[in-house]
């Protein structure tokens, strides 16, 4: 069997979080969704588990939830395919009520990268990599 990552993530409002990221493209699998959670399929093998706040807590013992508005737990980073995929994922978070970082976005070595804050204050990096124009960054004087 292949390896799987669930991430968790906890939500204040579950259905405007999935609305939210249905606009964007995702979809979910229902056998794992119920009125506490759901389940977004972000790959083959990548999922986002989007947990309410009470349920997610229900799996911690002595910590509190980071209030993702104020402070940053984890950066989430999703490759895309092409530099447009990245920049028509970045406007329809913007378009579906999420927040453009401060940050320009980023660009070197062959690598291209935008990032948001969905709508419970999680971020998102996007990016894609050219492979080709990283490796001759790394290795300038390489010859093919």
């Amino acid at each position: 069997m292949a390896k799987q990552i669930f991430v968790n993530l906890p939500v204040k409002d579950l259905k405007k979080t999935v609305d939210f990221f249905t606009k964007l493209g995702f979809t979910f699998e229902p056998k794992f969704t119920d009125e506490h959670a759901t389940c977004m399929v972000i790959g083959e093998n990548i999922f986002a588990m989007l947990l309410v706040e009470k349920f997610f807590k229900s799996f911690l013992r002595n910590k509190e939830i980071c209030d993702s508005k104020k402070s940053t737990e984890v950066l989430i980073a999703l490759s895309l395919e092409n530099r447009k995929e990245v920049d028509e994922m970045m406007e329809k978070a913007i378009t579906a009520g999420g927040r453009e970082e401060p940050r320009e976005s980023q660009e070197s070595s062959g690598m291209y990268g935008r990032s948001f804050e969905d709508i419970n204050g999680h971020i998102w990096e996007l990016f894609f990599m050219d492979m080709n124009a990283f490796e001759k960054a790394q290795h300038p004087d390489k010859t093919e």
